[in-house]
């Protein structure tokens, strides 16, 4: 008998069918590559295009999209769509073959995958793109997609605390008193990452443990835990300083430098992302407001002033690539919070050069990272995100803003109400405000994004006329109405509470305390500046007749003349 046909007589028609289907299937790829790798062969670029996005669904990731395209050179591809899974700190593929899933070329763009939530195969902070196949490697044609609602998993989905006012303030030392005695609604504390690590609290995280200071964290307890009992909206500031014995948290290829405050969080290794994933969740839980919790952050902003390498420090690099880098960084923390605390809010911080004129690899205008910022977030997923703004006076060795436009740089005033103004401050608020309002930096609910001024201040000492306490305590009340009048600011914290002995030595003395000049590194109020009364008084009616001085000062007759919208314009 023939031996072919004794082999489909003798095996069931169903195995024979699946004999074929991967013989085809290796023969596909074999012909692939036989007409696209060889030598001095040049390989097309793929035609096509592919959107992916990803939501939790249940104990499930959906991975969803579609491919657009021509497919008309088949020398390039097989008949197959090919989904990969990214880990946090790679770029791309690479070279990697190991695909998770894959589909018929032709067939709906949909997989599923379990999210492994709290276990040691947790994919929330994973990313996915489309590849497909040339014969010899694989060539992502998608957007990189990231969990999009990592909100369902939270085990606190209370509303947000709204504070009872936009008031709010830089703690120093120990002085929860004073901020009381204030009426402060909000308060803000830096967290520094390279300090959290440490020894006494163990953390278990996708399996690994965690060891974080006790010392540290115990004095955030003390904050957090105290002011949020109290009814005041806590933001947080992360922030990582240089610290050689944490050496997973630093950028890759980076030096200490001189100048450099804080640095860029690392996400380019596996270390470095996984610890910051686990620094991030545990803070989250910790200060959720849950039952057994140590109190409730409200708020929290990642980095600090990120437009700046000097409070951010990951080496020279253009704008794309070190935004690119800044975004790993805060997708993690934020995916980590929200997917504790649904409502919580996430921030990332800038400062006032909103269109630089001479960018360089190490400064950029806030402008534009912003506006980087919103594109790569919509293409990953796109996040509830919002900017702490810090509108300084300028120059900030001069308490007076309202003149600001006064000063010019190569004859072009540096504050104007265009949105290509060199600086935003409180002169020309409302061009941010104004600006947040445009179609592509919309959430994706089509609202204003939630934006809150996290750092300015006022000093008191002006380097040309000495002290200078009664124009301070005027430019506070007005950029505080300014603010407060202003549908489209959150919070004011004002930085700071008591002077700061380096800060003060070069005329930056925005503290409503004065300090003893003569212990350095140690925060020793001496007495109150009359700034402190008017920043007691400026959210209630009373402070119209507390800050009267000020309308001379200032040069105005009412609020209401220089402010839009005052607030208390009716009681003028």
């Amino acid at each position: 008998m023939d031996k072919k046909k004794q082999l489909h007589k003798s095996l069931p028609w169903f195995l024979l069918a699946a004999i074929l289907f991967f013989v085809c299937f290796a023969m596909d790829d074999a012909f692939a590559a036989s007409i696209t790798a060889g030598p001095g062969t040049q390989i097309p670029s793929p035609t096509e295009t592919g959107s992916l996005s990803c939501v939790i669904d249940g104990e499930n990731l959906i991975v969803q999209g579609n491919v657009t395209g021509d497919r008309s050179n088949p020398a390039y591809y097989d008949n197959y769509l090919y989904l990969f899974e990214l880990d946090a700190h790679e770029d791309g593929i690479g070279g990697r073959a190991d695909y998770a899933a894959w589909i018929n070329r032709g067939d709906p763009v949909s997989f599923v995958l379990p999210l492994g939530f709290g276990t040691e195969h947790d994919r929330l902070h994973c990313s996915f793109v489309l590849a497909v196949f040339d014969g010899s490697s694989y060539h992502a044609i998608s957007n990189r997609a990231y969990v999009s609602n990592p909100e369902v998993l939270a085990l606190n989905k209370n509303p947000y605390q709204e504070p009872t006012s936009k008031k709010g303030l830089t703690l120093d030392g120990d002085m929860m008193s004073d901020a009381l005695e204030l009426g402060v609604a909000n308060v803000s504390v830096s967290m520094t990452f390279d300090q959290l690590i440490g020894e006494g609290i163990d953390y278990n995280y996708k399996g690994k443990t965690y060891h974080f200071s006790r010392k540290m964290v115990e004095s955030y307890d003390k904050i957090v835990s105290a002011y949020s009992a109290k009814g005041i909206n806590v933001t947080a500031i992360l922030v990582n300083g240089w610290n050689d014995a944490v050496p997973q948290l630093m950028p890759q290829g980076i030096q200490r430098v001189n100048g450099a405050n804080y640095y860029m969080f690392n996400t380019s290794t596996k270390e470095g992302t996984e610890t910051l994933e686990a620094m991030s969740s545990f803070l989250a839980l910790r200060y959720s407001g849950l039952q057994g919790s140590e109190g409730k952050i409200s708020n929290w902003v990642i980095g600090n002033e990120i437009n700046n390498q000097v409070w951010n420090y990951a080496g020279p690099k253009e704008l794309i690539p070190y935004v690119q880098e800044f975004m790993k960084g805060f997708r993690i923390c934020y995916t980590s919070i929200k997917s504790i605390s649904s409502n919580d809010r996430v921030f990332f911080s800038t400062d006032f050069y909103w269109k630089e004129t001479n960018p360089t690899l190490l400064n950029y205008a806030a402008r534009d990272v912003i506006d980087l910022f919103a594109q790569m977030s919509r293409d990953g997923g796109d996040m509830d995100w919002g900017l702490a703004y810090h509108p300084y006076p300028d120059p900030m060795t001069e308490p007076e803003f309202w003149d600001d436009s006064n000063v010019q740089e190569n004859g072009i005033s540096r504050v104007t109400d265009s949105a290509d103004s060199y600086i935003v401050n409180f002169q020309n608020l409302h061009v941010l405000t104004d600006y947040f309002k445009r179609q592509e930096l919309l959430t994706k609910d089509g609202g204003v994004r939630h934006i809150i001024l996290s750092e300015q201040g006022f000093t008191s000492q002006s380097p040309t006329r000495g002290n200078v306490e009664q124009i301070q305590a005027a430019a506070l009340a007005y950029a505080y109405y300014i603010a407060d009048s202003n549908p489209y600011i959150d919070t004011f914290l004002l930085h700071r509470q008591v002077d700061n002995i380096d800060e003060t030595n070069i005329n930056i003395a925005v503290g409503l305390w004065n300090c003893d000049m003569t212990t350095p590194g140690v925060v020793n109020a001496t007495s109150r500046k009359k700034a402190w009364e008017v920043y007691r008084d400026i959210d209630k009616r009373k402070s119209l007749e507390t800050v009267r001085f000020a309308k001379e000062i200032i040069g105005i007759q009412k609020w209401s003349d220089v402010i839009p919208d005052f607030k208390w314009k009716a009681y003028e």
